[in-house]
């Protein structure tokens, strides 16, 4: 078989060789100067851009876009504000237990309660101060609810306080701390006793257990006797206050006073 073979002009090979070479320098030093621009042709599988069309210029010498920092957006916790109730025994409705001398237990309760009252509001909480039979008690709802009662002067010789929450299974569990709190705190400032033993139905059947929202954990104390315990319920309501309100703050900000 014959081959047949072309011969390249020499001269033309020369000239298309300096062309490229000339190309390849005035692209070398226009490129980076964005003299010469670098021309993209839109891939048929993008959807065009609507504010172009055809060809894409992109200039090399156009600054780089820098991610921008988005700050995450920030949580605001509210701090709870305690929020609880404080029955003022047989206020708005009896007198309660009377001494021969006319001492009234209603009398007692209320100078206490006010003090609690007064004291637990300068923390900062939003306190109620209730009737025994307040009509606020429907469905009460609150971080803690606390009957202030005092016991009677048939007994003499009797001193100390009790504290209890309702029968077993009909209040939350947290009424257990609030009876705790309350019971270490008190005695530590009063100086006076805890008597389990004439803790009576009265007190773990307090009306006011069937009445409040059943999540308030609620309890009832009897702070004294009036008549061994007459000077500290009568001459210093302040030390009696103070205790319930150390109680009161053990459980609810869970913290020494």
């Amino acid at each position: 078989m014959i081959k047949t073979t072309v011969s390249a002009d020499p001269w033309a090979v020369g000239w298309m060789v300096r062309g490229l070479v000339l190309l390849a320098l005035l692209a070398a030093f226009g490129v980076p100067m964005g003299v010469i621009p670098i021309i993209a042709v839109e891939s048929d599988l993008t959807m065009p851009d609507p504010e172009h069309t055809g060809l894409v210029v992109i200039p090399l010498n156009a600054p780089t876009p820098t991610a921008t920092a988005v700050p995450a957006p920030s949580l605001t916790v509210t701090p709870h504000t305690p929020h609880v109730g404080i029955i003022a025994g047989h206020s708005g409705n009896d007198s309660g237990a009377v001494c021969p001398d006319g001492l009234q237990e209603v009398d007692v309760n209320r100078e206490i309660a006010r003090r609690v009252v007064a004291l637990l509001t300068q923390r900062g909480w939003n306190v109620d101060l209730l009737d025994e039979f307040d009509v606020r008690l429907n469905g009460y709802q609150a971080d803690a609810l606390l009957s202030i009662h005092a016991d009677s002067c048939n007994v003499p010789g009797k001193s100390g306080f009790k504290i209890t929450r309702a029968e077993a299974g009909f209040q939350p569990l947290s009424a257990d701390v609030l009876v705790d709190c309350i019971t270490r705190y008190y005695a530590e400032r009063t100086g006076l006793a805890f008597d389990p033993y004439t803790i009576t139905y009265d007190m773990t059947r307090y009306h006011a257990y069937y009445e409040i929202d059943h999540n308030t954990p609620a309890a009832i104390i009897e702070t004294g006797f009036m008549l061994d315990d007459r000077e500290i319920l009568t001459q210093r309501p302040d030390v009696v206050a103070g205790g319930i309100v150390d109680g009161m703050v053990c459980f609810i900000e869970g913290e020494s006073p």
